[in-house]
């Protein structure tokens, strides 16, 4: 998979959040959009993640060498954000089986296979809203990277994980890392180390 942006930039009244961002993502590759709070890295994810418009510039999606538009990308893109709201009525089996109808696993797994290697097997029977924070965070990243779709989009991933969770974290990354593209939106080390590709949105930031 490509994502293309081509002098995206993106403003909320008349503030300029960035503007003029050309780059290139493409899959077999892990990019990093670091900044510091505030700067735009969440807005950007958004935008390249297709759920929210540029105000300059265009951004292009191409699978298998054959152009998507935006309204099409939804099935080949997978995101995990600390907004992204989880259907907290749930029980942990039942939000897995809702979304394998959207988005099938890798590797054919199963939903049950699905809730092991997210760690939470004993919870599995156990509405959403009465998870911990971090259990959540678990949730939102397992099915994220655990979704057969060529690009995975991060945004602070580590956000209400502990130690023993990030060391999870880092490991699912690994093993589900081949032959996708994956973008982080991070300024935590720990959650991009594996990036080999950074975009500073500082850069773009206009003065």
């Amino acid at each position: 998979m490509k994502i293309e942006l081509n002098k995206v930039g993106k403003r909320f009244r008349l503030e300029w959040i960035f503007k003029n961002v050309s780059y290139t993502f493409e899959t077999g590759n892990a990019y990093a959009i670091l900044g510091p709070n505030g700067s735009g890295k969440s807005t950007l994810l958004q935008i390249i993640a297709g759920s929210l418009s540029p105000s300059l510039g265009k951004i292009s999606y191409a699978v298998q060498g054959h152009e998507t538009d935006v309204l099409s990308v939804y099935p080949f893109l997978s995101v995990a954000t600390p907004y992204l709201e989880l259907v907290e009525e749930f029980s942990l089996l039942e939000m897995v089986q809702f979304h394998e109808k959207l988005k099938p696993f890798t590797d054919r797994i199963t939903p049950q296979q699905a809730i092991d290697r997210m760690e939470l097997s004993h919870a599995r029977n156990k509405q959403l809203r009465f998870f911990s924070s971090g259990m959540k965070q678990r949730v939102k990243l397992g099915l994220a990277l655990l979704s057969d779709t060529p690009a995975v989009l991060l945004d602070e991933p580590t956000t209400n994980l502990d130690s023993k969770a990030v060391e999870w974290y880092l490991n699912l990354v690994n093993s589900n890392a081949a032959r996708r593209l994956i973008v982080v939106a991070s300024n935590q080390p720990q959650e991009y180390g594996f990036c080999r590709h950074h975009l500073l949105i500082t850069d773009f930031v206009l003065n």
